[in-house]
């Protein structure tokens, strides 16, 4: 008889690598909130687990053998919706494999543990995105996936000199294509964190920067803050906002985790506030956690106006939350209004 321990998040992990498994459950085991309920080396095997088992969450690795794990996951959220998380190799294909399967309903990505990724790293990352996963409202989630049509730009008359920073998380990625889609190539520049593991952020901005009028990138140590320029913090790294003269410029660093996070909302946040002041507009949307809030929080004391992601519209009304508990967000918007909101609050200041 299955016996398994009330209240504990039971996840199944599935990884045709023996070793990744081994390991995975090893961490996992380590957390009093997690409980690997059993494993399985393909999705043939999982299936049949996870009607048995019903687990809160699963690790998918994204190439197997006899189907791949976009194959499956496209499947299992046709018939089985439930929180995945992809685990992925840092090379280009595995990138693009990945941002293939958060399109199919995968909820995160996760490296898989190598030579320059260590193990206690990924565990702490793991246990994180599992606590998060957990939360994820899938049909909320699965409503958001609808194909891509570009929508129409909105218009902005003048151009603004303002600074917009972003930060985001789970459900991130269509959260921001949707509001970077609709705006005008003469935008005001914007800073972006969305909590993703390095390399990601490469591809995940080369792809936005097809579909958008604005210039998108990852960001690079001392890249520029321009009119109709996006910088999307590089995975693995923060970003960090600073200006010489009436020069915006980012700054690219290692550093200990905030929040769980490396990029941290709240390390750009906090930097925006200190050298841009009420030069700019800040921008919380969907994501687990509390990363960024106090970051907002300051943005706000120090003259910015503030936007947070409405709860009806997030994937996971975690961070928006912790901001607006704290006063830190002027106005509360849902996610189609966001992007009117941030123009219009940065013309207006201009």
């Amino acid at each position: 008889m299955l016996n398994f321990k009330k209240n504990k998040i039971k996840v199944l992990i599935v990884d045709d690598s023996a070793v990744v498994r081994n390991v995975f459950s090893s961490e996992l085991a380590k957390d009093r909130e997690v409980e690997v309920i059993d494993t399985a080396p393909d999705p043939f095997v999982a299936r049949d687990k996870i009607v048995k088992l019903q687990p809160d969450v699963i690790t998918l690795d994204i190439e197997m053998p006899r189907m791949d794990g976009v194959t499956f996951l496209r499947k299992l959220m046709k018939h089985y919706p439930l929180p995945v998380i992809i685990v992925s190799s840092l090379t280009p294909k595995g990138s693009s494999l990945a941002l293939e399967a958060i399109d199919a309903g995968a909820v995160d990505v996760l490296c898989k543990p190598g030579p320059s990724y260590a193990v206690g790293d990924m565990s702490d990352d793991l246990i994180h995105k599992i606590k998060a996963a957990r939360f994820v409202d899938m049909k909320k989630h699965l409503a958001s996936l609808k194909p891509f049509v570009k929508p129409k730009t909105l218009a902005l008359a003048q151009t603004s000199h303002r600074i917009i920073a972003i930060g985001s998380s789970t459900g991130g990625t269509q959260a921001l294509q949707s509001v970077l889609s609709v705006l005008p190539a003469n935008s005001p520049g914007i800073v972006i964190v969305q909590h993703m593991p390095a390399n990601f952020t490469k591809a995940f901005a080369d792809r936005l920067n097809k579909v958008c009028e604005v210039n998108i990138k990852e960001a690079q140590d001392g890249d520029v803050v321009v009119p109709g320029q996006v910088l999307i913090a590089p995975g693995g790294y923060h970003m960090l906002l600073h200006r010489s003269g009436a020069r915006y410029f980012v700054q690219i660093k290692d550093g200990p985790v905030v929040c769980h996070q490396r990029p941290s909302v709240d390390v750009l946040f906090k930097s925006v506030a200190k050298y841009a002041g009420k030069n700019a507009v800040g921008v919380i949307m969907t994501g687990m956690g509390n990363d960024g809030a106090n970051g907002l929080k300051l943005m706000h004391d120090t003259g910015a106006e503030t936007i947070s992601q409405d709860e009806a519209s997030c994937v996971v009304y975690g961070m928006p939350k912790a901001a607006a508990e704290l006063g830190a967000a002027d106005h509360i918007v849902p996610l189609d209004n966001i992007a009117q909101m941030m123009l219009k609050l940065a013309v207006a200041k201009e």
